[in-house]
């Protein structure tokens, strides 16, 4: 609830705040903002009285006519804007990389990050949280895993291309494949330093494709080293 009255500590006790916060119209011509304090009161209760009604914030500027429905009017769009927001999608990492080998298990992971947004919606002071809740990998050459609440996890170079994860892949044939991870998030927002709610709808997004590419290995006897004869079979200036 709006309390338009600004009472704080009675039902006769205005918050001096109030008196003191001025509401100009946001646009020209528009109407002023009307000096609130926001209160909540359990759901339980049917009918609350004065003593159930407690500050949550305040005071602010209301800009909102009827400011029963500013709550409904938020719900009613925060979804669309929570889809707008401008989220980091993540980053799809690889080991090894850029280059791997055929019939070596590559380990694939992503870092998900909690983001969080501060917006202004209706006129009221929005935070908004994006949380990441499932993960899907392609890997390119036709396979996918997921949706998966694995994240995946790093490993140490000892141990690429012999150890299988969770969300590592095989490939079993060479050449370059385009990689991607899709994220699915979760939000909450929380209106005027409000309690968090939750967003009924979730955000999916896709990394831009990271190629990697898979060679394959041979083995030959050579004489010399590659520091003895850098043109030698397998060194770096071999033709």
């Amino acid at each position: 609830m709006a309390d338009t009255h600004c009472r704080a500590d009675g039902p006769d006790t205005k918050d001096p705040g109030c008196d003191a916060l001025t509401c100009p119209p946001k646009t020209p011509g528009a109407e002023e903002g009307t000096p609130v304090i926001w209160k909540e009161a359990p759901k339980a209760i049917t009918n609350p009285g004065w003593t159930d009604w407690l500050p949550v914030s305040g005071p602010t500027c209301l800009y909102d006519t009827k400011p029963e429905n500013v709550l409904a009017n938020i719900a009613a769009r925060i979804l669309n804007d929570f889809r707008q927001l401008p989220i980091n999608p993540g980053t799809l990492q690889s080991q090894p990389f850029p280059n791997t080998l055929k019939g070596g298990p590559t380990n694939f992971y992503t870092t998900p990050q909690q983001q969080t947004f501060d917006l202004t919606i209706l006129g009221q002071h929005i935070h908004l949280t994006a949380t990441p809740t499932n993960y899907t990998y392609n890997y390119g050459d036709g396979t996918t895993l997921g949706p998966t609440l694995h994240a995946g996890y790093p490993i140490p170079q000892t141990q690429w291309l012999t150890t299988n994860t969770r969300s590592s892949h095989t490939y079993t044939q060479t050449g370059n494949y385009p990689t991607t991870l899709t994220t699915t998030y979760t939000g909450t927002y929380s209106v005027n330093n409000g309690p968090p709610l939750p967003i009924n709808g979730t955000l999916t997004l896709t990394t831009p494709p990271t190629t990697i590419h898979v060679w394959k290995t041979e083995k030959a006897l050579v004489a010399d080293t590659c520091d003895q004869n850098p043109t030698s079979w397998g060194c770096p200036q071999a033709k």
